[in-house]
């Protein structure tokens, strides 16, 4: 009971941080029926971004508290992935939105390999140790540990997550948000400009992605060019798992991952007989993918074309 208990904790502490990057992939897709398959990469510029200020700040402010220089690097490194997520969509997708289906996506995909090349060139290709800012003494909870960081990512994740909905749905802002993506051209009648909306959308799956990007890194301790890729196509699973375009259905699914992930690798070994360790644990992610692709196409939940934003 007590391994368990730890693998549920490790399993929502994973959820999520899934759960924050699968709500950038529905959101754009809910709005314009695009996969940003540079969604994880945005991630892992928000990594090294705030891996990068961090290193400053201990150089030029050693006496402050360590939440203090991690907040501060949240912020630095949700500015610096809002303005890229931004100019993405300005230059690569907003030209293309009225293309074939096909245009689109080989575009994600070169720019997906255009940011992991820029960041090997800025950051270098190695990794990277991410600094530990928070106290390191565990808490134990029926026989299972937990960290500052993992508490740091529950509470950073539900608050997050409780701002988004509170946008989507009681505010301006969400109303033209659903309203675009029920019907682009009858919300323009409206008074609703859908350029605006587009770019406010790619902007706050930035930030969600930045902020698990920045909580990935603490809970795992390194940062590195490449660190976005997996996360951002394991929150595409969660994303699909839940229900494409359906924002509690992102959530959802992403929680439900990081479960199973972190539940199967803790018995991954019993089960097979000792044939597979622990470390195959990613092939959870994709088996879950194919199972819902092949049972339920629309996921948990299914695509609420009212609710999409």
């Amino acid at each position: 009971m007590d391994i368990l208990l730890q693998q549920i904790i490790n399993g929502l502490v994973l959820g999520s941080m899934y759960a924050l990057i699968a709500l950038g992939y529905t959101m754009v897709y809910g709005i314009i029926q695009l996969i940003n398959f540079a969604h994880g990469e945005v991630l892992m510029i928000g990594a090294l971004t705030a891996w990068t200020s961090i290193g400053i700040m201990q150089s030029h402010m050693s006496g402050a508290p360590g939440w203090v220089m991690l907040l501060l690097a949240l912020l630095i490194a949700c500015a610096v992935a809002a303005t890229l997520n931004f100019v993405i969509e300005k230059i690569a997708y907003r030209r293309l939105r009225n293309s074939p289906r096909l245009a689109p996506l080989i575009t994600a995909i070169g720019m997906s390999i255009l940011l992991q090349t820029l960041a090997m060139i800025i950051w270098k290709p190695n990794y990277k140790p991410f600094p530990t800012l928070l106290p390191s003494e565990p808490f134990l909870i029926g026989g299972a540990v937990i960290t500052w960081t993992q508490i740091m990512v529950l509470s950073v994740t539900a608050v997050s997550l409780a701002i988004l909905m509170w946008v989507v749905h009681y505010t301006k802002l969400g109303r033209a948000m659903r309203a675009t993506a029920e019907n682009p051209r009858v919300a323009g009648l409206m008074g609703v400009k859908p350029d605006m909306v587009i770019s406010a959308t790619f902007i706050i799956g930035a930030i969600l992605a930045a902020i698990a990007g920045v909580m990935y890194a603490s809970n795992y301790g390194t940062v590195q060019h490449t660190m976005g890729f997996l996360p951002g196509l394991k929150a595409f699973t969660a994303a699909v798992f839940g229900g494409i375009g359906n924002l509690a259905g992102a959530v959802i699914g992403g929680l439900l991952l990081g479960l199973i992930e972190a539940i199967g690798s803790g018995y991954l070994g019993v089960l097979t007989g000792g044939l597979l360790g622990s470390h195959y644990t990613d092939i959870f992610a994709f088996i879950v993918l194919i199972i819902i692709l092949t049972l339920r196409p629309s996921g948990l939940l299914g695509e609420r074309v009212a609710d999409r934003a």
